[in-house]
């Protein structure tokens, strides 16, 4: 996986905030795969860990962690490009859900694309259960951030 630094930095203003975007690309084969589709973006990206790697654009940063079958991100977003960061995960054709936090840790807004269609009725499946799970966020560099196994 090449890793690029072309794009843009993330704009200062968003650094010392904490995550406000988390979500999870369905069925993605690699997080490699997903960071591949960010660089082809535009966006920067780096290594994370052994198997996670950070992706940022002047309005973003996002950690790309693989799990079981899927891809999680979590990050950082300007909350009025929050629809922008939808619209290119859309544009990857990989069934995804997004959510935006406030400061405060409420939920704001959620965004599902591209997934099967559900049974009438059903409840959908939300990630913020991810931020209640012990030993998953850490605090790094003032900011919140998922801490892979």
């Amino acid at each position: 996986m090449d890793i690029s630094d072309e794009g843009q930095p993330l704009d200062p203003v968003w650094l010392e905030i904490n995550n406000n975007v988390c979500g999870g690309l369905t069925g993605a084969p690699s997080a490699s795969l997903v960071v591949e589709r960010f660089i082809g973006a535009g966006w920067s990206s780096r290594s994370a860990s052994w198997k996670s790697y950070e992706v940022e654009t002047g309005w973003c940063r996002l950690e790309v962690d693989p799990t079981e079958g899927d891809t999680l991100l979590n990050g950082v977003v300007d909350p009025q490009r929050f629809e922008d960061l939808a619209t290119l995960l859309t544009r990857f054709g990989l069934p995804f859900s997004l959510e935006l936090y406030d400061d405060d840790g409420e939920l704001l807004r959620e965004i599902e694309a591209g997934t099967p269609s559900a049974p009438h009725g059903a409840v959908p499946k939300r990630l913020s259960p991810l931020l209640a799970r012990p030993g998953l966020w850490s605090r790094r560099g003032g900011r919140t951030r998922f801490r892979s196994g």
